[in-house]
């Protein structure tokens, strides 16, 4: 059976530092390093992950690639007053993720647009890279899209901001269901008794 080409764009991201596409990521991040945090580009590096994502090469999505810096929180140390081990600094981790933060510094810079998803495609030492998939919601081309329209309605203004993208709900643990997970989900009814 023939393979289509996504599937050999997939297998040489299955180990992205490995063959040929290990050579070529040392050289595209040569020149990421140089551009800005957030860099407008004119198509997607995996087109098989972005194609997944739901990534249509038309009028009215634009794909970004944002850098955000790795690592837990910059805690400075205090003056005086505690021991070393109270002081509170190491292994000090943010609640959201890296991706969540590269979409959401992505929808504060194209406020007019809209985060479909977003996927990785690199890091090193100092910064991981992202690509993320932004839709113009009032663009006739995606309006009349039948794959993409929904995301034109008001439900989902700031959606990146809300947490309601792929990553944003992997990071605030919808994934997992059943015990440990009775908080994730708050019903209306168990708060419909606070604040009176």
């Amino acid at each position: 059976m023939a393979r289509s080409s996504y599937s050999y764009i997939k297998e040489a991201w299955q180990n992205p530092d490995d063959g040929k596409l290990a050579e070529l990521q040392w050289q595209r991040q040569q020149d990421w390093r140089e551009q800005g945090a957030i860099e407008r580009i004119e198509r997607p590096t995996r087109l098989d992950k972005a194609r997944s994502q739901g990534y249509k090469a038309k009028q009215g999505v634009v794909v970004v690639r944002t850098s955000v810096r790795k690592g837990g929180a910059r805690k400075e140390r205090f003056k005086a007053g505690r021991r070393s081990k109270r002081q509170g600094v190491t292994r000090i981790t943010r609640r959201k993720d890296i991706q969540r933060v590269a979409e959401e510094r992505a929808t504060r810079t194209y406020p007019n647009l809209r985060v479909l998803n977003s996927y990785w495609v690199g890091e090193d030492g100092r910064q991981k890279w992202h690509e993320i998939i932004l839709v113009d919601p009032e663009h006739p081309a995606i309006q009349n899209d039948d794959d993409l329209g929904w995301i034109a309605d008001d439900d989902h203004t700031d959606r990146a901001l809300r947490g309601l993208t792929g990553a944003g709900k992997r990071n605030r643990g919808l994934g997992t269901k059943g015990k440990g997970a009775e908080h994730n989900r708050p019903s209306l009814r168990s708060n419909r008794g606070r604040g009176k």
